[in-house]
């Protein structure tokens, strides 16, 4: 491995956590992936939950996956789908879409957990205005294999000669990593870019440590052996490099910074659209 990463954490308030370890100093992009979010683990207390008001996308893809809870997604093309434990959520924002990600009422009679991954991948130039789209994935419907103490779940892209349903613009690497404690895994250098993010346990990566809630950046053309010290939870992901730099602000990605203007623009005009029944917002920020 060549560099190892400890993310910025956001406490959201109620003991939820939100660790950023995507973009960093180290690595403002892996592949195509230009936001890499790690949610939780946590418990809600009884009518808690998380209430991620309407908000824009331009130039991006979200990908949402999850190892326990419920979120409720809802946009403005009249989508509204629950995403449960081992589902993948994948909303194409290309010219422009608004979202709002909220914990179902249902469960917010009693405790729940959340805890998951969002990322962001930010489309190739060709891609960049192209229509906005939503699609669910069922946990059923992911290519999956057990194997010596590792479960491994392709979210999207290809990895491990598996590929996903889910439709991709780039080569893409994404896959869910669950090891039973001293399971060993080999990971392919089968992308030009590659990095693994612990969620849960203890790792080592080719012998050398690798603790809960950070990012390791594999070396580039390079096997390398994952080895669960504890009970692990992982995400592995990676692809093609990107086209070109991208501008990030907010909550819009483009290769354009005239375009983030023009985003900034028609959120403030209101030209995005409505999320059905959710009358409340996110304001464009000050800065």
């Amino acid at each position: 491995m060549t560099t190892l990463i400890q993310p910025r954490t956001h406490d959201l308030g109620g003991g939820f956590e939100v660790r950023r370890a995507v973009p960093t100093l180290q690595a403002r992009s892996v592949g195509p992936f230009v936001f890499v979010d790690h949610m939780g683990p946590a418990v809600f207390e009884r009518g808690a939950g998380i209430d991620v008001r309407p908000h824009p996308h331009i130039g991006l893809a979200t990908v949402t996956f999850l190892w326990s809870g419920t979120i409720h997604h809802a946009d403005t093309l009249g989508c509204a789908q629950d995403i449960t434990a081992g589902d993948v959520n994948w909303m194409t924002a290309g010219r422009g879409i608004a979202h709002a990600e909220r914990t179902p009422q249902t469960l917010r009679e009693g405790e729940h957990p959340l805890h998951g991954m969002q990322t962001w991948v930010a489309l190739p130039r060709a891609h960049e205005e192209t229509a906005p789209g939503f699609h669910h994935h069922p946990a059923s419907t992911l290519p999956q294999f057990r194997r010596a103490g590792a479960w491994v779940r392709v979210i999207a892209g290809r990895g491990f000669g598996e590929e996903s349903p889910v439709r991709v613009f780039a080569d893409t690497l994404n896959v869910a990593l669950d090891l039973d404690a001293d399971a060993e895994l080999a990971i392919p250098p089968s992308h030009a870019e590659r990095a693994l993010y612990v969620l849960e346990g203890d790792a080592q990566v080719d012998g050398a440590d690798v603790p809960a809630r950070h990012l390791v950046v594999l070396d580039p053309g390079a096997p390398a052996t994952l080895r669960a010290r504890t009970p692990l939870k992982a995400m592995l992901f990676g692809g093609e490099p990107l086209d070109g730099p991208r501008h990030l602000w907010w909550n819009f990605v483009s290769s354009s910074r005239e375009r983030i203007e023009q985003a900034k623009q028609d959120w403030q005009a209101g030209r995005f659209g409505k999320v059905p029944a959710d009358h409340e917002f996110i304001p464009l920020p000050e800065k």
